[in-house]
C-alpha cells in the first residue's frame, strides 16, 4: 500500500488517541523506523497493558484456541494471553505478514472484538503494524475484507522526532552528533540483496554497541560495528566523521582557515564526507534570493568560493560534487551563487597562483 498522507512519530500519538480507542487501527511503515515502540509507548500513556502477537509465528489455534466440552456442548477456550479481564492494547505486528488463515482468524477480533464467546474488555484498543510490500519484507495481500475493517495511518521516519527521543535515551553522542549534521542517513530504502541497512533501529544497535565497548573503543572495532548495522556508503561517511571527532579536524575549522582540506590518499574518505557537509551547509545557509542574504552570510559565500578553488587543486570530482545537481535534476544550491562562482573561479585561481 502506498501512502497518500503520512504522519511522523511525533504525531502519531494524537492519531492514534482519537482513531484507536474507537476502531481498530493498522500502522504501515517501512522495517526499523519504531512502529512496534511506538505503539507500546502508547499503551503506557494510557495507562495500558501492551500483549504483543506476533503474525508471522501464529496457527489460527492460536487466536481462536482449543475446543472443550462444557456442559455437553463444546467451546472455544481462547488463550490466556489474550483472554484477559481488565482492558488492554493488543498489538498484531507483522499483521499484513501472517498466512491467509491467521488473518482470517482475526476478522472477528477485529470487527467485533470478539473470539468465540469472548469479548475484549471495554476499553481496549487493536492495533496491527506491518511493513509495505515495496520494503523487501515479507508481505502478504491482505483480503479486501480485513482491510475494510482498519483505519489504515502511514508513518514516516522523521530525523527531528528521532533525534528528540535519542537525546533523552542517551544514545551514544557520535550517533546523535553524526545525524545532526547529516539527518538524510537516518534511513535507507531496504537493499535488494542481504546486507545491512540505516533505519532508526540500526542506528540504536549501533549506539548499544558502542555504549557497550566504551570509551576505548578502536577504530577496526567502530569499523566492524558500522559496517554490520548501516547501509554502506552510510557507515563509510560515519567513519570518515570520526576521523574529524578523533582528530579535532572538522569542516568549521576549514572555513574559519584554521585548518585545509585533507590531501593524503589516506583521508579519501574523509574527503568526501567534509565535502558533502560543506555542500549541505551551503544548501541550507545561502537563501535563494541574494538580497536575503545577510552581511555575515555573504562573507560565508565568499569564502566558500575560495574552499571551492582548493577543493579543486586537491580533486576537481570534490569541486563538481559541492555544485552538483540534486537528485531531482534541479540545482542544489542558490542561483546566485553558482553564477558568482564561475565569474569569480578564474581570478580566484589566479590569486592563488
Amino acid at each position: 500500500m502506498q501512502a497518500v498522507v503520512s504522519v511522523t512519530p511525533a504525531a502519531l500519538p494524537e492519531v492514534l488517541l482519537h482513531t484507536a480507542v474507537v476502531r481498530p487501527v493498522f500502522l504501515w511503515g517501512a522495517p526499523g523506523i519504531g512502529k512496534s515502540s511506538l505503539v507500546r509507548q502508547f499503551a503506557q500513556s494510557l495507562g495500558l497493558e501492551c500483549v504483543s502477537l506476533l503474525g508471522t509465528q501464529l496457527a489460527p489455534e492460536d487466536l481462536i484456541g482449543v475446543p472443550q466440552i462444557v456442559e455437553g456442548r463444546s467451546r472455544f477456550c481462547p488463550p490466556e494471553q489474550i483472554a484477559r479481564d481488565e482492558p488492554y492494547c493488543l498489538f498484531l505486528d507483522e499483521l499484513n505478514a501472517a498466512s491467509a488463515d491467521v488473518q482470517k482468524a482475526f476478522y472477528s477480533l477485529i470487527l467485533d472484538r470478539r473470539i468465540g464467546s469472548y469479548m475484549l474488555p471495554a476499553g481496549s484498543v487493536v492495533i496491527g503494524a506491518g511493513n509495505r510490500a515495496t520494503d523487501q519484507a515479507l508481505a502478504r495481500p491482505m483480503p479486501s475484507a480485513l482491510l475494510n475493517r482498519l483505519i489504515h495511518v502511514h508513518l514516516q521516519a522523521s530525523t527531528a522526532d528521532w533525534l528528540d527521543w535519542a537525546l533523552r535515551e542517551e544514545i551514544h553522542t557520535w550517533v546523535t552528533e553524526y545525524l545532526t549534521q547529516r539527518p538524510d542517513h537516518l534511513w535507507s530504502l531496504p537493499p535488494k540483496t542481504e546486507e545491512p541497512f540505516s533505519t532508526p533501529r540500526s542506528w540504536h544497535m549501533l549506539s548499544d554497541a558502542l555504549h557497550s565497548y566504551g570509551p576505548d573503543v578502536s577504530d577496526d572495532q567502530v569499523r566492524l560495528l558500522a559496517y554490520g548495522t548501516l547501509t554502506p556508503t552510510h557507515a563509510s561517511a560515519f567513519l570518515a566523521y570520526l576521523k574529524t571527532v578523533r582528530n579535532a579536524f572538522g569542516l568549521e575549522a576549514i572555513v574559519k582557515g584554521e585548518a585545509r582540506w585533507p590531501d593524503a590518499p589516506a583521508d579519501r574518505d574523509l574527503l568526501y564526507f567534509l565535502t558533502e557537509a560543506f555542500r549541505a551547509r551551503l544548501a541550507r545557509d545561502l537563501p535563494a534570493d541574494k538580497r536575503h542574504a545577510s552581511p555575515g552570510v555573504r562573507k560565508f559565500a565568499f569564502r566558500a568560493k575560495t574552499l571551492l578553488v582548493e577543493l579543486a587543486e586537491i580533486s576537481l570530482e570534490m569541486a563538481q560534487l559541492v555544485i552538483a545537481e540534486g537528485e531531482d535534476g534541479s540545482p542544489a544550491l542558490p542561483a546566485w551563487f553558482l553564477v558568482e562562482a564561475a565569474r569569480d573561479m578564474p581570478r580566484l585561481v589566479a590569486a592563488r597562483r
